[in-house]
């Protein structure tokens, strides 16, 4: 699908307007969608039930139609063009409504079908979302639910971009696409073992840490865009670290004992819990907290399925003690 992907395709110019409208009733929408959404050929076949060189032909045909191809290819992975990006932007619009629809009636008939598409930052993925999930699917055991572990910066551009219909994770300035729908702030400190020489300290800050051999999260993490400034006033030049992509990894280098983690406690709660590991919150004067929150898009009413999930997920953070939040 890219330039040299099927010879002399797309054609230089577009069909007709009326001949396009077949076109778009046609499998090769669907088929589309399916690859837009999970940028993979391979998976969209999967999905669809069909031969991948079905999924290629439809979409191939597709551009051709258009006259301007909808993917492009970077190395080995797939990415959608600029034209691309229009169309599945509205085509999954167009069939948002037919899909909800869909599943609703099959809620009227008791089928209780349907699908949730969710985006969780990992720490909240890893913690809280297994038995979230696992109760809701026992309540619920014919709803499909679609997971991707990412950023949180990454929920926030799939939620934009109408990738999935609700998010889990950490943001401080959501864009007016999003809406917070439920939110709780919890604080910064340094996780680390019992036995580490800070672990008894009462008013920990972030001098302190930077005497020891520290670890903190990468910029593409959203708690480090909070850190950067107080680490940057603790000390001109920032000593040796460990910076790392994963809150899981920050958990574990503490556990090692060598490294203590600045991190919220989501994420290590359980080595927490057992004693294993101990959170102390920075006292630093102007610290914010980090906040959590259920993610939705703005001005648009959530569709069945996803809207009994953004229930149930609400409920349970209601009953859940979330470590180091504030109440």
């Amino acid at each position: 699908m890219d330039k040299g992907s099927t010879g002399d395709r797309p054609r230089e110019h577009a069909l007709s307007a009326s001949l396009l409208s077949r076109v778009f009733h046609q499998p090769s929408l669907l088929y589309f969608n399916a690859v837009a959404t999970h940028l993979s050929i391979r998976e969209a076949a999967r999905r669809l039930n069909v031969a991948s060189s079905a999924v290629t032909r439809q979409v191939a045909q597709l551009e051709d139609a258009l006259g301007i191809a909808l993917f492009v290819r970077d190395k080995r992975r797939m990415r959608l063009s600029p034209a691309g990006e229009i169309l599945f932007r509205h085509s999954r619009r167009l069939a948002a409504p037919m899909e909800a629809a869909v599943s609703e009636i099959e809620m009227l008939r008791g089928v209780r079908a349907g699908s949730v598409r969710i985006a969780a930052a990992e720490s909240v993925g890893h913690s809280f979302l297994p038995r979230l999930i696992s109760e809701f699917g026992a309540r619920y055991p014919r709803l499909t639910i679609d997971l991707s572990i990412v950023s949180s910066a990454e929920v926030v551009d799939q939620l934009v971009e109408e990738r999935v219909d609700i998010g889990f994770g950490f943001i401080a300035r959501p864009p007016k696409q999003v809406n917070v729908a439920f939110r709780r702030d919890v604080r910064i400190g340094a996780v680390m073992v019992p036995t580490h020489p800070l672990a008894g300290v009462d008013h920990l800050t972030m001098e302190m840490c930077l005497d020891h051999a520290l670890a903190v999260a990468k910029p593409e993490i959203s708690i480090r865009e909070v850190i950067e400034p107080f680490l940057r006033r603790s000390s001109a030049i920032l000593p040796p670290m460990v910076e790392v992509n994963s809150i899981r990894m920050l958990a574990e280098l503490a556990l090692g004992g060598h490294y203590l983690s600045i991190m919220t406690p989501i994420g290590a709660q359980n080595e927490i819990a057992s004693g294993k590991l101990v959170f102390k919150p920075l006292e630093d004067g102007g610290l914010p907290t980090n906040r959590f929150g259920i993610l939705v898009r703005s001005g648009s009413a959530l569709h069945l399925a996803p809207a009994i999930f953004f229930d149930h997920a609400k409920s349970y953070f209601d009953g859940v003690e979330l470590p180091g939040a504030i109440a």
